[in-house]
Protein backbone atom coordinates (compact mmCIF):
# COMPACT_ATOMS: atom_id res chain seq x y z
CA UNK A 1 0.00 0.00 0.00
CA UNK A 2 1.78 3.02 -1.01
CA UNK A 3 0.91 6.84 0.33
CA UNK A 4 1.07 10.30 -0.86
CA UNK A 5 4.39 11.05 0.41
CA UNK A 6 6.24 8.15 -0.95
CA UNK A 7 6.90 4.58 -0.18
CA UNK A 8 5.17 1.44 0.99
CA UNK A 9 2.59 2.03 3.64
CA UNK A 10 1.97 -1.21 5.82
CA UNK A 11 -1.85 -1.47 6.02
CA UNK A 12 -1.57 -2.91 9.41
CA UNK A 13 -0.28 -0.45 11.47
CA UNK A 14 0.42 2.58 9.15
CA UNK A 15 4.12 2.24 9.11
CA UNK A 16 6.10 3.29 6.00
CA UNK A 17 9.65 2.43 6.91
CA UNK A 18 11.06 5.22 3.53
CA UNK A 19 10.09 7.91 5.67
CA UNK A 20 10.42 6.27 8.92
CA UNK A 21 6.85 7.60 9.78
CA UNK A 22 3.03 7.07 10.68
CA UNK A 23 0.12 7.49 8.36
CA UNK A 24 -3.21 7.83 9.13
CA UNK A 25 -5.50 4.15 8.43
CA UNK A 26 -8.43 6.25 7.56
CA UNK A 27 -9.16 7.13 4.10
CA UNK A 28 -7.98 10.61 3.09
CA UNK A 29 -10.07 13.49 3.47
CA UNK A 30 -10.09 16.04 1.05
CA UNK A 31 -9.65 19.82 2.71
CA UNK A 32 -10.89 23.29 0.97
CA UNK A 33 -7.62 24.29 -1.59
CA UNK A 34 -5.94 26.07 1.83
CA UNK A 35 -5.28 29.20 -0.19
CA UNK A 36 -9.12 29.84 -0.59
CA UNK A 37 -10.51 32.58 1.68
CA UNK A 38 -12.54 30.66 4.02
CA UNK A 39 -14.19 31.08 7.80
CA UNK A 40 -14.07 28.60 9.77
CA UNK A 41 -18.08 29.07 10.56
CA UNK A 42 -18.46 29.37 6.76
CA UNK A 43 -17.12 25.66 6.41
CA UNK A 44 -18.51 24.05 9.30
CA UNK A 45 -22.26 25.45 9.22
CA UNK A 46 -22.08 24.48 5.74
CA UNK A 47 -22.15 20.71 6.87
CA UNK A 48 -26.05 21.14 8.44
CA UNK A 49 -28.29 19.55 6.22
CA UNK A 50 -30.86 21.31 4.67
CA UNK A 51 -33.95 21.24 5.74
CA UNK A 52 -32.07 22.52 9.11
CA UNK A 53 -32.68 19.67 11.98
CA UNK A 54 -36.02 19.87 13.63
CA UNK A 55 -34.75 19.03 16.95
CA UNK A 56 -32.92 22.32 19.66
CA UNK A 57 -29.82 23.40 18.33
CA UNK A 58 -28.76 23.88 22.22
CA UNK A 59 -30.28 22.96 25.55
CA UNK A 60 -29.81 24.54 29.36
CA UNK A 61 -29.08 21.52 31.29
CA UNK A 62 -30.47 22.96 34.24
CA UNK A 63 -33.27 25.22 33.44
CA UNK A 64 -34.44 23.66 29.95
CA UNK A 65 -34.32 26.32 28.02
CA UNK A 66 -34.01 25.48 24.01
CA UNK A 67 -32.73 27.07 21.25
CA UNK A 68 -33.52 25.58 17.76
CA UNK A 69 -31.16 25.73 14.96
CA UNK A 70 -33.08 28.29 13.05
CA UNK A 71 -33.24 30.88 15.87
CA UNK A 72 -29.36 29.87 16.45
CA UNK A 73 -28.25 30.61 12.85
CA UNK A 74 -30.41 33.97 13.12
CA UNK A 75 -28.56 34.98 16.53
CA UNK A 76 -25.21 34.33 14.38
CA UNK A 77 -26.15 36.28 11.49
CA UNK A 78 -27.31 39.13 13.33
CA UNK A 79 -24.25 39.67 15.78
CA UNK A 80 -22.14 38.87 12.51
CA UNK A 81 -23.73 42.02 11.14
CA UNK A 82 -23.57 43.55 14.40
CA UNK A 83 -20.21 43.26 14.21
CA UNK A 84 -19.86 44.43 10.65
CA UNK A 85 -21.97 47.35 11.04
CA UNK A 86 -19.84 48.72 14.02
CA UNK A 87 -22.94 48.54 16.01
CA UNK A 88 -20.75 48.14 18.97
CA UNK A 89 -19.03 51.02 20.25
CA UNK A 90 -15.46 49.55 19.66
CA UNK A 91 -13.24 49.05 16.18
CA UNK A 92 -13.09 45.80 15.43
CA UNK A 93 -12.00 43.75 12.43
CA UNK A 94 -9.56 41.57 10.59
CA UNK A 95 -6.74 41.36 12.93
CA UNK A 96 -8.19 41.77 15.99
CA UNK A 97 -8.59 39.51 18.84
CA UNK A 98 -11.25 39.25 21.16
CA UNK A 99 -11.02 37.96 24.98
CA UNK A 100 -14.16 36.02 26.13
CA UNK A 101 -13.96 35.86 29.93
CA UNK A 102 -17.67 34.06 30.73
CA UNK A 103 -19.29 30.56 31.87
CA UNK A 104 -20.77 27.97 29.45
CA UNK A 105 -24.04 29.98 28.63
CA UNK A 106 -26.43 29.59 25.51
CA UNK A 107 -25.05 32.76 23.81
CA UNK A 108 -21.48 31.82 24.08
CA UNK A 109 -20.98 29.87 20.79
CA UNK A 110 -22.88 32.16 18.70
CA UNK A 111 -20.45 35.12 20.30
CA UNK A 112 -17.49 32.42 18.78
CA UNK A 113 -19.06 32.07 15.39
CA UNK A 114 -19.78 35.09 14.97
CA UNK A 115 -16.46 36.82 15.91
CA UNK A 116 -15.05 34.00 13.32
CA UNK A 117 -16.78 35.10 11.07
CA UNK A 118 -15.97 38.90 11.10
CA UNK A 119 -12.03 37.78 10.97
CA UNK A 120 -11.89 38.54 14.55
CA UNK A 121 -9.52 35.66 16.91
CA UNK A 122 -11.76 34.49 19.59
CA UNK A 123 -9.07 34.16 22.80
CA UNK A 124 -11.49 31.99 25.88
CA UNK A 125 -10.01 32.16 29.21
CA UNK A 126 -11.16 30.82 32.35
CA UNK A 127 -13.40 32.92 34.35
CA UNK A 128 -12.43 31.18 38.05
CA UNK A 129 -8.57 32.79 37.30
CA UNK A 130 -7.42 35.84 39.25
CA UNK A 131 -7.00 39.00 38.00
CA UNK A 132 -3.60 38.91 37.74
CA UNK A 133 -3.48 35.77 36.18
CA UNK A 134 -6.07 37.63 33.91
CA UNK A 135 -4.21 40.10 32.85
CA UNK A 136 -1.07 38.12 31.35
CA UNK A 137 -2.85 36.56 29.21
CA UNK A 138 -4.66 39.21 27.78
CA UNK A 139 -1.33 40.76 27.42
CA UNK A 140 -0.03 37.30 25.39
CA UNK A 141 -2.96 37.33 23.79
CA UNK A 142 -2.95 41.37 22.45
CA UNK A 143 -6.71 40.98 23.32
CA UNK A 144 -8.50 44.87 22.14
CA UNK A 145 -12.11 43.95 24.02
CA UNK A 146 -13.26 41.97 26.03
CA UNK A 147 -16.74 39.73 26.26
CA UNK A 148 -17.73 38.55 29.40
CA UNK A 149 -20.71 38.51 32.11
CA UNK A 150 -21.05 41.01 35.43
CA UNK A 151 -19.60 38.89 37.47
CA UNK A 152 -16.71 38.50 35.51
CA UNK A 153 -15.76 41.62 34.82
CA UNK A 154 -14.32 43.07 37.41
CA UNK A 155 -11.32 40.62 36.99
CA UNK A 156 -10.29 42.40 33.45
CA UNK A 157 -7.49 44.62 33.07
CA UNK A 158 -8.45 48.19 33.37
CA UNK A 159 -8.91 49.72 30.19
CA UNK A 160 -10.00 47.21 28.19
CA UNK A 161 -13.14 47.37 26.45
CA UNK A 162 -15.63 45.53 27.80
CA UNK A 163 -19.11 44.45 26.49
CA UNK A 164 -21.31 41.75 28.93
CA UNK A 165 -23.23 38.80 27.56
CA UNK A 166 -25.94 39.81 30.63
CA UNK A 167 -26.62 43.49 29.23
CA UNK A 168 -30.26 44.32 27.30
CA UNK A 169 -27.56 46.23 24.75
CA UNK A 170 -26.11 42.54 23.83
CA UNK A 171 -28.82 41.01 23.81
CA UNK A 172 -30.59 43.41 21.46
CA UNK A 173 -27.46 42.71 18.76
CA UNK A 174 -28.60 38.65 19.06
CA UNK A 175 -32.06 40.61 17.29
CA UNK A 176 -30.50 42.72 14.24
CA UNK A 177 -31.54 41.13 11.75
CA UNK A 178 -35.07 39.99 12.71
CA UNK A 179 -36.64 43.12 10.67
CA UNK A 180 -34.99 41.78 7.89
CA UNK A 181 -36.93 38.88 6.63
CA UNK A 182 -33.95 36.60 6.38
CA UNK A 183 -34.37 33.11 5.09
CA UNK A 184 -33.40 30.45 8.04
CA UNK A 185 -32.29 28.37 5.31
CA UNK A 186 -30.01 30.36 3.82
CA UNK A 187 -25.90 30.21 3.94
CA UNK A 188 -25.82 31.54 7.50
CA UNK A 189 -22.52 33.48 6.49
CA UNK A 190 -20.18 34.86 4.27
CA UNK A 191 -16.30 34.42 4.32
CA UNK A 192 -15.58 37.68 3.10
CA UNK A 193 -12.12 38.08 2.57
CA UNK A 194 -11.08 36.04 5.73
CA UNK A 195 -8.14 33.34 4.53
CA UNK A 196 -7.86 30.25 6.48
CA UNK A 197 -4.56 31.04 7.40
CA UNK A 198 -5.27 33.92 9.46
CA UNK A 199 -5.70 33.40 13.50
CA UNK A 200 -9.03 32.00 14.47
CA UNK A 201 -8.63 31.04 18.31
CA UNK A 202 -6.21 31.92 21.16
CA UNK A 203 -6.00 29.13 23.72
CA UNK A 204 -4.02 28.61 26.53
CA UNK A 205 -1.42 26.11 27.20
CA UNK A 206 1.90 25.35 29.42
CA UNK A 207 2.93 23.28 26.64
CA UNK A 208 5.94 20.93 27.68
CA UNK A 209 7.38 24.14 30.47
CA UNK A 210 5.23 25.16 33.33
CA UNK A 211 5.05 28.70 31.59
CA UNK A 212 1.39 29.82 29.84
CA UNK A 213 1.52 29.89 26.46
CA UNK A 214 -0.73 31.55 23.87
CA UNK A 215 -1.24 29.03 21.35
CA UNK A 216 -2.32 30.07 18.10
CA UNK A 217 -4.90 28.67 15.82
CA UNK A 218 -5.94 29.45 12.21
CA UNK A 219 -9.05 29.05 10.52
CA UNK A 220 -7.55 26.22 8.64
CA UNK A 221 -6.99 23.93 11.90
CA UNK A 222 -10.16 24.45 13.34
CA UNK A 223 -11.65 23.77 9.78
CA UNK A 224 -9.62 20.10 9.45
CA UNK A 225 -10.94 19.56 12.67
CA UNK A 226 -13.97 20.01 12.06
CA UNK A 227 -13.97 17.97 8.54
CA UNK A 228 -12.42 15.03 10.16
CA UNK A 229 -14.91 15.05 13.20
CA UNK A 230 -17.81 15.10 10.58
CA UNK A 231 -16.50 12.40 8.62
CA UNK A 232 -16.17 9.84 11.53
CA UNK A 233 -19.82 11.24 12.94
CA UNK A 234 -21.13 10.69 9.23
CA UNK A 235 -19.78 7.40 9.89
CA UNK A 236 -21.25 6.21 13.19
CA UNK A 237 -24.06 8.51 13.33
CA UNK A 238 -27.48 6.79 14.92
CA UNK A 239 -30.83 9.21 14.51
CA UNK A 240 -31.35 12.29 16.77
CA UNK A 241 -28.29 12.70 18.82
CA UNK A 242 -28.22 14.80 22.26
CA UNK A 243 -24.37 15.72 23.55
CA UNK A 244 -24.15 16.30 26.85
CA UNK A 245 -21.39 19.20 27.27
CA UNK A 246 -19.41 17.86 30.76
CA UNK A 247 -15.99 20.39 29.95
CA UNK A 248 -16.15 24.04 30.04
CA UNK A 249 -17.03 26.09 26.77
CA UNK A 250 -13.28 28.20 28.18
CA UNK A 251 -11.20 24.92 27.27
CA UNK A 252 -10.13 23.35 24.84
CA UNK A 253 -12.20 20.23 24.60
CA UNK A 254 -14.84 22.14 25.50
CA UNK A 255 -14.39 25.08 22.72
CA UNK A 256 -13.84 22.30 20.25
CA UNK A 257 -16.98 19.92 20.94
CA UNK A 258 -19.39 22.78 21.03
CA UNK A 259 -18.47 23.96 17.72
CA UNK A 260 -18.28 20.44 16.31
CA UNK A 261 -21.25 19.13 17.73
CA UNK A 262 -23.35 22.15 15.78
CA UNK A 263 -21.56 21.59 12.20
CA UNK A 264 -22.70 17.62 12.88
CA UNK A 265 -26.47 19.08 13.65
CA UNK A 266 -26.35 17.96 17.65
CA UNK A 267 -28.37 19.34 20.03
CA UNK A 268 -25.31 20.44 22.75
CA UNK A 269 -27.19 19.86 26.30
CA UNK A 270 -25.07 22.83 28.14
CA UNK A 271 -24.31 22.64 31.36
CA UNK A 272 -24.59 26.53 32.43
CA UNK A 273 -23.01 28.23 35.29
CA UNK A 274 -26.62 26.97 37.61
CA UNK A 275 -25.94 22.60 36.47
CA UNK A 276 -22.29 22.87 36.50
CA UNK A 277 -21.99 23.54 40.68
CA UNK A 278 -23.60 20.43 41.08
CA UNK A 279 -20.73 18.94 40.03
CA UNK A 280 -20.29 14.93 38.68
CA UNK A 281 -23.31 14.18 40.05
CA UNK A 282 -25.12 16.92 38.22
CA UNK A 283 -23.65 16.04 34.76
CA UNK A 284 -25.16 12.53 35.47
CA UNK A 285 -28.57 13.82 36.52
CA UNK A 286 -28.71 16.22 33.46
CA UNK A 287 -27.69 13.06 31.78
CA UNK A 288 -30.52 10.91 32.45
CA UNK A 289 -32.64 14.03 32.63
CA UNK A 290 -32.16 14.73 29.02
CA UNK A 291 -32.09 11.63 27.73
CA UNK A 292 -28.43 12.01 26.15
CA UNK A 293 -26.55 9.55 23.46
CA UNK A 294 -23.23 11.24 23.88
CA UNK A 295 -20.89 12.33 26.86
CA UNK A 296 -17.56 13.87 26.26
CA UNK A 297 -15.86 12.95 29.30
CA UNK A 298 -12.38 12.98 31.15
CA UNK A 299 -11.75 10.08 33.15
CA UNK A 300 -13.13 10.71 36.18
CA UNK A 301 -16.49 11.41 35.05
CA UNK A 302 -16.25 7.98 33.55
CA UNK A 303 -15.21 6.30 36.83
CA UNK A 304 -18.31 8.29 38.27
CA UNK A 305 -20.70 6.50 35.24
CA UNK A 306 -19.69 3.30 36.58
CA UNK A 307 -20.41 4.11 40.12
CA UNK A 308 -23.10 5.97 40.24
CA UNK A 309 -26.97 4.57 39.89
CA UNK A 310 -28.06 6.45 37.05
CA UNK A 311 -28.97 3.92 33.91
CA UNK A 312 -28.41 6.49 31.51
CA UNK A 313 -30.60 4.22 28.68
CA UNK A 314 -30.74 6.75 26.21
CA UNK A 315 -26.21 6.30 26.02
CA UNK A 316 -25.08 5.25 22.51
CA UNK A 317 -21.44 6.58 23.14
CA UNK A 318 -19.26 8.02 25.78
CA UNK A 319 -15.84 9.80 24.10
CA UNK A 320 -13.00 10.47 26.83
CA UNK A 321 -10.06 12.27 26.13
CA UNK A 322 -7.71 14.44 28.19
CA UNK A 323 -6.15 12.56 30.52
CA UNK A 324 -5.28 8.35 29.95
CA UNK A 325 -8.15 6.26 31.04
CA UNK A 326 -7.48 3.22 33.83
CA UNK A 327 -8.04 -0.17 32.29
CA UNK A 328 -9.74 -1.16 35.36
CA UNK A 329 -12.29 1.79 34.95
CA UNK A 330 -12.58 0.98 31.00
CA UNK A 331 -13.34 -2.65 32.19
CA UNK A 332 -15.71 -1.42 34.45
CA UNK A 333 -17.22 0.33 32.35
CA UNK A 334 -17.89 -2.09 29.59
CA UNK A 335 -19.35 -4.59 32.14
CA UNK A 336 -21.97 -1.95 33.06
CA UNK A 337 -22.70 -0.80 30.06
CA UNK A 338 -22.07 -3.39 27.42
CA UNK A 339 -23.85 -1.62 24.48
CA UNK A 340 -22.03 1.77 25.02
CA UNK A 341 -19.13 2.50 23.08
CA UNK A 342 -16.29 3.88 25.22
CA UNK A 343 -13.96 5.44 22.75
CA UNK A 344 -10.74 7.07 24.18
CA UNK A 345 -8.79 9.56 22.13
CA UNK A 346 -5.70 11.70 21.97
CA UNK A 347 -5.31 15.56 21.23
CA UNK A 348 -3.80 18.87 22.55
CA UNK A 349 -4.60 22.30 22.24
CA UNK A 350 -1.52 22.86 20.26
CA UNK A 351 -1.68 19.13 17.98
CA UNK A 352 -5.26 19.28 18.02
CA UNK A 353 -7.68 16.26 17.22
CA UNK A 354 -4.80 13.74 16.97
CA UNK A 355 -6.51 10.04 17.52
CA UNK A 356 -9.93 8.76 18.08
CA UNK A 357 -11.71 5.29 18.21
CA UNK A 358 -14.65 5.36 15.82
CA UNK A 359 -16.62 1.78 16.25
CA UNK A 360 -17.13 -1.49 18.37
CA UNK A 361 -14.42 -3.32 16.84
CA UNK A 362 -11.89 -0.31 18.12
CA UNK A 363 -13.16 0.18 21.37
CA UNK A 364 -12.49 -3.19 22.07
CA UNK A 365 -8.32 -1.75 22.40
CA UNK A 366 -8.68 -0.94 26.04
CA UNK A 367 -5.30 1.29 27.17
CA UNK A 368 -5.18 2.79 23.41
CA UNK A 369 -6.01 6.09 22.60
CA UNK A 370 -7.43 4.72 19.29
CA UNK A 371 -6.12 5.32 15.43
CA UNK A 372 -5.07 8.28 14.02
CA UNK A 373 -7.43 10.75 12.58
CA UNK A 374 -7.30 11.73 8.92
CA UNK A 375 -4.71 13.51 7.25
CA UNK A 376 -2.42 13.20 10.44
CA UNK A 377 1.16 11.79 10.21
CA UNK A 378 2.79 10.80 13.41
CA UNK A 379 6.49 9.79 14.05
CA UNK A 380 7.75 8.08 17.01
CA UNK A 381 11.65 9.30 17.86
CA UNK A 382 14.26 8.20 20.22
CA UNK A 383 14.09 10.93 23.76
CA UNK A 384 18.11 10.65 24.19
CA UNK A 385 18.67 10.14 20.44
CA UNK A 386 15.62 11.72 18.03
CA UNK A 387 16.09 9.00 15.86
CA UNK A 388 12.90 8.07 14.52
CA UNK A 389 11.64 4.11 15.85
CA UNK A 390 9.32 1.43 14.57
CA UNK A 391 6.12 -0.23 15.55
CA UNK A 392 6.23 -1.07 19.45
CA UNK A 393 9.39 1.01 20.07
CA UNK A 394 8.45 4.06 23.12
CA UNK A 395 9.93 7.37 22.22
CA UNK A 396 8.45 11.10 21.71
CA UNK A 397 5.92 11.56 19.71
CA UNK A 398 5.59 13.90 16.86
CA UNK A 399 2.95 15.28 14.61
CA UNK A 400 2.41 16.79 11.60
CA UNK A 401 -0.91 17.59 10.04
CA UNK A 402 -3.54 20.67 9.24
CA UNK A 403 -5.32 21.34 12.28
CA UNK A 404 -1.72 21.57 14.18
CA UNK A 405 -1.33 25.07 15.43
CA UNK A 406 1.00 27.97 13.72
CA UNK A 407 2.62 28.64 16.72
CA UNK A 408 2.89 30.20 20.37
CA UNK A 409 1.31 34.40 19.65
CA UNK A 410 5.28 36.32 20.48
CA UNK A 411 7.26 32.97 22.08
CA UNK A 412 10.12 32.57 19.60
CA UNK A 413 11.97 30.26 21.94
CA UNK A 414 8.98 28.08 22.59
CA UNK A 415 8.13 27.80 18.96
CA UNK A 416 11.82 26.93 18.31
CA UNK A 417 11.26 24.40 21.01
CA UNK A 418 8.27 22.97 20.00
CA UNK A 419 9.02 22.46 15.98
CA UNK A 420 11.97 20.92 14.77
CA UNK A 421 13.70 21.74 11.10
CA UNK A 422 10.66 19.77 9.12
CA UNK A 423 7.73 21.20 10.56
CA UNK A 424 7.12 18.23 13.29
CA UNK A 425 5.02 19.14 16.36
CA UNK A 426 7.21 17.87 18.99
CA UNK A 427 4.46 16.94 21.69
CA UNK A 428 6.25 16.35 24.83
CA UNK A 429 4.58 12.51 24.96
CA UNK A 430 6.20 9.70 25.75
CA UNK A 431 4.13 6.85 23.18
CA UNK A 432 4.28 3.74 20.96
CA UNK A 433 2.50 2.67 17.63
CA UNK A 434 1.41 -0.82 17.94
CA UNK A 435 0.81 -3.42 15.09
CA UNK A 436 -2.35 -2.78 14.39
CA UNK A 437 -1.76 1.46 14.09
CA UNK A 438 -3.18 1.93 17.79
CA UNK A 439 -1.71 4.94 19.45
CA UNK A 440 -0.85 4.42 23.40
CA UNK A 441 0.33 7.10 25.28
CA UNK A 442 2.99 6.14 28.53
CA UNK A 443 3.77 9.33 29.95
CA UNK A 444 4.47 13.33 29.53
CA UNK A 445 7.95 12.98 29.38
CA UNK A 446 8.85 16.01 31.40
CA UNK A 447 7.08 14.02 34.55
CA UNK A 448 9.10 11.00 33.76
CA UNK A 449 10.97 9.83 37.36
CA UNK A 450 14.57 9.19 37.36
CA UNK A 451 15.60 6.34 39.52
CA UNK A 452 18.80 5.39 39.11
CA UNK A 453 19.24 4.80 35.41
CA UNK A 454 16.00 4.11 34.90
CA UNK A 455 12.44 6.15 33.50
CA UNK A 456 9.95 5.57 35.61
CA UNK A 457 5.89 6.49 34.35
CA UNK A 458 3.68 7.62 37.15
CA UNK A 459 0.98 7.30 35.29
CA UNK A 460 1.74 3.83 34.59
CA UNK A 461 1.97 3.66 38.29
CA UNK A 462 -1.45 6.05 38.62
CA UNK A 463 -3.06 3.53 36.71
CA UNK A 464 -2.32 0.07 39.05
CA UNK A 465 -2.99 2.57 41.60
CA UNK A 466 -6.68 3.53 41.32
CA UNK A 467 -6.91 -0.06 40.66
CA UNK A 468 -7.20 -1.10 44.04
CA UNK A 469 -11.49 -0.53 45.13
CA UNK A 470 -10.44 1.04 48.19
CA UNK A 471 -8.31 3.97 46.26
CA UNK A 472 -10.89 7.03 45.10
CA UNK A 473 -7.68 8.33 43.31
CA UNK A 474 -4.20 8.90 43.51
CA UNK A 475 -1.42 10.96 41.68
CA UNK A 476 2.70 9.91 41.66
CA UNK A 477 5.44 12.50 42.30
CA UNK A 478 9.22 11.99 42.44
CA UNK A 479 10.32 12.29 45.44
CA UNK A 480 13.99 13.52 46.05
CA UNK A 481 16.78 10.69 46.90
CA UNK A 482 20.25 10.84 47.87
CA UNK A 483 21.03 7.67 46.33
CA UNK A 484 18.64 7.18 43.73
CA UNK A 485 18.51 10.61 42.80
CA UNK A 486 14.39 9.98 42.82
CA UNK A 487 11.75 7.97 44.02
CA UNK A 488 8.18 7.22 43.24
CA UNK A 489 5.91 8.47 45.56
CA UNK A 490 2.39 8.12 45.79
CA UNK A 491 -0.05 10.34 46.64
CA UNK A 492 -3.65 8.76 47.32
CA UNK A 493 -7.12 9.46 48.52
CA UNK A 494 -8.84 6.53 50.19
CA UNK A 495 -12.21 5.50 50.55
CA UNK A 496 -14.23 7.26 52.88
CA UNK A 497 -13.84 4.18 56.09
CA UNK A 498 -10.74 3.03 54.19
CA UNK A 499 -8.03 1.47 56.63
CA UNK A 500 -5.77 0.33 54.25
CA UNK A 501 -2.08 1.39 54.85
CA UNK A 502 0.73 2.79 53.27
CA UNK A 503 2.32 -0.86 53.26
CA UNK A 504 -0.43 -2.62 51.65
CA UNK A 505 -0.53 0.34 48.86
CA UNK A 506 3.09 -0.42 48.87
CA UNK A 507 2.94 -4.16 48.08
CA UNK A 508 0.03 -3.77 45.51
CA UNK A 509 1.65 -1.92 42.85
CA UNK A 510 5.50 -3.92 43.93
CA UNK A 511 3.65 -7.19 43.05
CA UNK A 512 2.62 -5.98 39.18
CA UNK A 513 5.97 -4.30 38.59
CA UNK A 514 9.79 -4.60 38.22
CA UNK A 515 11.29 -3.79 40.93
CA UNK A 516 12.72 0.05 40.19
CA UNK A 517 9.09 0.87 39.56
CA UNK A 518 7.92 0.13 42.69
CA UNK A 519 6.19 2.71 45.01
CA UNK A 520 8.55 3.58 48.17
CA UNK A 521 7.04 6.41 49.92
CA UNK A 522 2.74 7.06 50.60
CA UNK A 523 0.51 10.50 51.31
CA UNK A 524 -2.66 10.00 52.03
CA UNK A 525 -4.53 13.18 51.22
CA UNK A 526 -8.01 14.66 50.57
CA UNK A 527 -8.14 15.42 47.31
CA UNK A 528 -6.24 15.26 44.05
CA UNK A 529 -6.64 18.51 41.98
CA UNK A 530 -7.36 18.17 38.28
CA UNK A 531 -7.72 20.37 35.69
CA UNK A 532 -11.46 20.72 34.03
CA UNK A 533 -10.00 17.77 31.26
CA UNK A 534 -9.20 15.94 34.16
CA UNK A 535 -5.15 16.12 33.95
CA UNK A 536 -4.18 15.87 37.47
CA UNK A 537 -2.62 19.47 38.26
CA UNK A 538 0.83 18.51 39.69
CA UNK A 539 2.16 21.67 40.26
CA UNK A 540 -0.69 21.65 42.77
CA UNK A 541 0.93 18.88 45.02
CA UNK A 542 4.28 19.56 44.81
CA UNK A 543 3.54 21.19 48.31
CA UNK A 544 2.64 17.88 49.80
CA UNK A 545 6.61 16.87 49.35
CA UNK A 546 7.37 19.34 52.06
CA UNK A 547 5.37 17.00 54.31
CA UNK A 548 7.51 14.17 53.95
Amino acid sequence: MSNAHGGAMDARSGYCATTKSFRSLRPPLPLPPADAPLTFPSFALSLLPSPLPAHPALLDAATGEAVSYPAFLSQVRALAAALRSRALPLPLGHGDVAFVLAPSRLDVPVLYLALLAVGVAVSPANPALTAGELSRLVSLSGASVAFAVSSTAAKLPAGLPTVLLDSPRFRSLLRHNEDRGENESAPPLDAGAVHQSATAAIQYSSGTSGRVKAVALSHQSLIAMAAGLHAQHVRSRKGVERNLMSAPMFHSMGFSSVLNGLAQGRTMVVMTDAAARAGLRGMLEAAERWEVTEITAAPPMVLAITRDRYRLKSLVRVVCGGAPLPTPVAEQFRRRFPHVDLRTGYGSTEAGAVSLMVDRDECSHLGSAGRINHNVEAKIVDIVTGEPLSVGQKGELCLRSPSTMTGYVGDDEANAAAFDSEGWLKTGDLCYIDEDGFLFVVDRLKELIKYKAYQVAPVELELILQSLPEIVDAAVMPYPHEEAGEIPMALVVRQPGSKITETQVMEHVAKQVAPYKKVRKVLFIDSIPRSPAGKILRRQLSSHLSRM
